[in-house]
Parts: structure tokens; sequence; C-alpha cells
């Protein structure tokens, strides 16, 4: 499974693609969002976010280990990215709440965000770095 994650995700494409679904997603108006009065799971938006925030740091950290750096200082670039995950996270709440219609500010959302990122560089840390499990780069 890694193996098929490492070749086919690792491409610079997928994480700035990634990225870019994220800003889109975020910058939607509110009455562009389906609301669904049948099925409704409750805060199911923070679990959005999580996998939003949390492929986020994943998938950037997944690229950053096609440079084989060592294991030290590939675990400062994916900390980077959870740092980068989380600051992108709580912009885009900002903006929602300035610059987009119909939609707020939520602190959930920013800890759910993070919360995401968070398990994303947990990830990584697990997944990817050399010598650890499933980690051989």
């Amino acid at each position: 499974m890694l193996r098929f994650i490492r070749k086919y995700l690792s491409a610079l494409y997928v994480p700035v693609i990634w990225t870019l679904l994220i800003a889109i997603a975020m910058c939607l108006p509110g009455n562009y969002i389906p609301n669904e009065q049948g099925f409704t799971l409750p805060n199911f938006d923070k679990l959005v976010h999580l996998g939003m925030f949390g492929g986020f740091a994943f998938l950037w950290s997944l690229y950053l280990t096609k440079f084989r750096f060592p294991a030290g200082r590939l675990l400062l670039g994916f900390f980077c990215f959870y740092l980068l995950a989380n600051g992108f996270g709580v912009a885009m709440e900002y903006v929602q709440k300035y610059w987009i219609p119909g939609r707020d500010y939520d602190l959930a959302d920013i800890i759910a965000d993070m919360f995401g990122a968070g398990i994303g560089y947990g990830l990584s840390n697990l997944l990817l770095l050399p010598g650890k499990e499933g980690g051989s780069v």
C-alpha cells in the first residue's frame, strides 16, 4: 500500500492540486454549499476539515521524501508543512469571515484544521521517515 502511495501520489502536482481544491472549497460562497435536510451528521464539516488539512500536511510531506534528505531534515520539513497547514487553515477562516458571502469564522473549524494537520504530520513521521515502519525512502 505504501509503495502504491509513493509511486502515484508523490509527484508535485498531487499536493498542488490538493491545496488548490482546499482553497476553492473554502472560498465557495455559502449558497453554493449543499444543505441536506434528510441526511445530516452532526459536525460532519469538522471531519471534512480534518481530512483536508491532514491530506495537505501528508501529501506535501510525501512529496518532500522524493528528495532523499536525511531523516532529521525530513522531520524538519514535515514540521514546516504542519505549520503551513495550520497557517493556511487559520488564514482561510479569516478569508471566509471577511470576504466570502454566506460564510463565517468558526473557531471549531480552525481546531479541526489543526487536528487534521497534526494527524497528517503524525502519519508522515510514522510512514515516511527512513528507518521507521514502512519508511524506507
